[in-house]
């Protein structure tokens, strides 16, 4: 199967990145794992950061996103994301994106954590669904990409794998292996570029806000590809996951607290002033941590969230989803305390990459969740992701371009896939069990608060899984679940090794050994 760019995933980054390479003339495959509407993207509530207001400007934009991130941001990064915000924006309402309107008929901007000032372009509390069926209508329109649903991505091929390299000639990728999980057999597509837009890591985690899509996969390729990764310690736990008995972990928009919602302890005490000056509105470190020590201190389960002073009317326009899932679930958000509890949300770190999505292996691409570009450093400030998402997407396209029109044409035999005598999965319960023990090992040993003995025996542990789970990979036949666990297994033991690195507490990554902030400022690279 041969294609000019192969994209890996379906979200705000892949699709971005699809389109603009599509009208630049190139043969586009979008391959997908599940339906291409199973994204994070389509999960994202709050919306998408930028300065589109004249009470607004970018030099607060940039210093807002830098006190967030910890000192460890990228500045010029920072810089250049921020700037070409605006026009990205105007991209979006083109491909059909109607963002929400307020009385007077301009677009009405909200104000989340660690933001000075209403920022916040929104389509009411479902703006992740509203870009990625606008997007998705687009690019079923263009006859330049193809979209496999349900072909599951395995790993790069590289150009080392096909012939002996010259003295001096760098690695590139060349192709995809990819299952076809519906005919149950695995393609191999050739290609001369790969972005990686895999979305988020939050499902190595026992409770997360992420689908069950989020399982590292395209950190967890591109690290077996060599690329480096980087910062992967810098764990975003959402703070107001709505409580459930069940452990569903559905996300409360960090939109609800910047509409004036309070967060109050078992008691009923509004406790944030306590731990910040911002209080309600502060980073979301700040107030996951805050969460978790009034939980451990007062030994609850949970904390409450208080939006009481709003109208049933005004909650139900703003945030129509939120209001009525919480109804479903007996609790009238208008009368009722939302019982919250904070739960893994985004990974901060990804494969490093610069500014026009280019990683350290010739050809490969990560646009998104999946990449670290420097821009949200120890924190990311709240829906600056999307911002970036569609930056880089743009950014890439073009740099690709240039990369496949400088590239020297080769004819390479790529190796097909060959399961030899490998015999079907006759344990599925030991998968199930070792994913289950992967997930209580992260939630326990690597959460939002660490000791240097918790993360030694979550790395200790999640070797002797590795070595399970790679056994169990080359003795049977793949299968879904297979990769995914292979992917997370790696894409954990990775985060344990990042945080072991790293002795200093900065932004998510807090540890009792050391509590404080080291005076050098680096960021953590890792590479095969």
């Amino acid at each position: 199967m041969k294609f000019d760019i192969v994209v890996v995933g379906s979200g705000i980054a892949g699709l971005s990145f699809s389109l603009k390479s599509a009208k630049l003339g190139y043969k586009v495959a979008i391959v997908t794992k599940k339906q291409r509407s199973d994204t994070n993207t389509n999960h994202a509530q709050g919306g998408i950061a930028s300065v589109t207001s004249c009470a607004d400007d970018f030099n607060s934009h940039v210093q807002d996103t830098l006190i967030a991130g910890d000192g460890l941001c990228h500045e010029d990064a920072v810089r250049a994301i921020v700037s070409a915000g605006p026009e990205q924006i105007k991209n979006l309402i083109e491909e059909g994106v109607e963002f929400s309107k307020d009385e007077s008929g301009e677009i009405a901007l909200g104000k989340e954590g660690g933001h000075s000032q209403r920022r916040i372009l929104h389509v009411k509390d479902y703006t992740g669904r509203a870009i990625e069926e606008a997007l998705l209508k687009s690019v079923a329109s263009n006859k330049n990409i193809s979209v496999f649903e349900h072909h599951f991505a395995i790993d790069l091929i590289l150009k080392s794998k096909t012939r002996k390299l010259n003295e001096g000639e760098n690695d590139s990728v060349v192709g995809l292996y990819v299952y076809d999980t519906k005919n149950n057999c695995v393609k191999t597509f050739t290609t001369k570029a790969i972005m990686l837009s895999t979305g988020g890591t939050g499902c190595v985690y026992q409770y997360t806000t992420n689908p069950e899509i989020a399982t590292g996969d395209g950190i967890a390729m591109a690290f077996r590809g060599g690329a480096k990764v980087a910062n992967l310690e810098f764990i975003q736990f959402h703070p107001t996951a709505m409580y459930t008995q069940d452990g569903e972990r559905f996300l409360i928009s960090e939109a609800v607290r910047g509409e004036g919602a309070i967060l109050r302890n078992a008691k009923g005490e509004a406790f944030m002033a306590r731990y910040d000056q911002r209080k309600d509105l502060a980073p979301r470190d700040i107030v996951a941590r805050a969460i978790d020590s009034e939980m451990k201190r007062l030994g609850t389960p949970h904390v409450w969230l208080d939006i009481t002073h709003k109208s049933k009317e005004e909650l139900s326009e703003r945030f129509p989803q939120i209001y009525q899932h919480c109804l479903e679930k007996g609790i009238d958000i208008s009368k009722d305390f939302m019982p919250v509890v904070p739960a893994a949300h985004y990974m901060c770190g990804g494969v490093q990459t610069d500014m026009n999505a280019r990683t350290s292996v010739e050809g490969l691409y990560a646009c998104g969740e999946v990449a670290c570009t420097g821009l949200h450093g120890a924190n990311r400030l709240a829906s600056n992701s999307l911002l970036e998402a569609v930056v880089l997407a743009n950014n890439a396209s073009k740099a690709v371009d240039k990369y496949i029109k400088e590239k020297h044409e080769e004819n390479l035999d790529v190796n097909p896939w060959r399961d030899g005598d490998m015999r079907d999965p006759d344990e599925r319960v030991v998968l199930q069990h070792n994913m289950g023990e992967l997930r209580r090992i992260m939630w326990d040993y690597v959460g939002i608060v660490r000791t240097t003995r918790r993360l030694e025996r979550a790395l200790h542990r999640l070797e002797n899984l590795e070595r399970e789970i790679d056994e169990y990979y080359w003795n049977f036949k793949i299968e879904p679940a297979l990769i995914e666990l292979r992917n997370q297994v790696l894409v954990a033991i990775l985060i344990v090794r990042s945080a072991l690195s790293r002795n200093e507490s900065r932004g998510l990554h807090f540890t009792l050994d050391f509590p404080q902030k080291s005076i050098e400022i680096k960021d953590t690279i890792i590479q095969k």
